[in-house]
């Protein structure tokens, strides 16, 4: 997804309720310390350090440097608060432990590394704290009534996403059986609408899902040949379906969270 508004993209598409609402399930509260994996440009963990006042402290960690300097300026500065530039797939440990790691929307990127990632987060988990994470399933595939041309273009799209970059449609469904394979217990899911989009669309509905179509259409353009109209058809026709209050569009968001064993 990096591209030249994945920042704006990020920030515009985040609900604020509905985080707040997914971290108090994950158990964040007052007084933690708390790590926000793949925090973006930082509004996440902005919002997580309210949440962990009084006295609580947040981490924010992501590979783009870009993004972690937007966090310092936009959000950085109060106590308690600090973002640094982290490769997941390298060891963390040195970063200490915490009471909560938060994992959103991170292993869907990461389709064939997603296990070594889980294990290097289980080290900076303090004993009897809790690794949560949340992933999308089905992503971007489920829409009515989509034209069967546009349906079968889209799905091409994902599996090509899938095969060459390393994404994961079905990210969420695996994520109770990644906390099970590294031992956590307790364990606990959860399932959501993420999108549920139906009759006249938000605008940053339609941004964010125009700018992923997009963008993931630019890095397969070898696809587009046999579409009428190529590229620039495809997303002309997924933008008039999109905005068509009609249209029925939704995304299950999955959520699991397990404490490591004390000891």
């Amino acid at each position: 997804m990096e591209n030249e508004a994945e920042i704006v993209r990020l920030e515009w598409k985040t609900d604020v309720e509905a985080f707040r609402k997914q971290a108090s399930w994950c158990g964040v509260r007052p007084g933690m310390r708390v790590l926000d994996v793949g925090c973006g440009p930082g509004l996440t963990t902005s919002l997580l350090h309210e949440m962990v006042q009084p006295g609580g402290s947040v981490v924010g960690i992501d590979f783009s440097t870009e993004r972690i300097d937007h966090g310092m300026k936009r959000y950085g500065g109060l106590p308690g608060i600090r973002f640094d530039l982290r490769d997941l797939r390298k060891p963390l440990a040195d970063l200490g432990t915490f009471d909560i790691v938060w994992v959103r929307f991170v292993l869907e990127y990461f389709r064939r590394e997603a296990p070594r990632i889980v294990r290097n987060l289980k080290d900076v988990v303090a004993p009897g704290g809790w690794l949560c994470l949340a992933d999308l399933d089905n992503n971007c595939l489920s829409h009515y009534e989509i034209p069967a041309d546009m349906e079968r273009m889209l799905v091409r799209i994902m599996s090509r996403m899938e095969e060459t970059f390393d994404f994961d449609v079905n990210a969420g469904r695996k994520l109770y059986a990644r906390l099970y394979d590294e031992g956590f217990t307790d364990l606990e899911v959860e399932l959501v609408a993420h999108h549920l989009i139906y009759g006249k669309i938000r605008e940053s509905d339609a941004f964010n899902w125009l700018k992923k179509v997009e963008v993931a259409s630019l890095k397969v353009p070898e696809l587009f040949r046999e579409y009428k109209g190529g590229f620039e058809g495809f997303l002309e026709d997924f933008g008039k379906f999109f905005h068509d209050p009609r249209r029925f569009t939704y995304t299950p968001l999955i959520l699991c969270k397990g404490r490591k064993p004390a000891g």
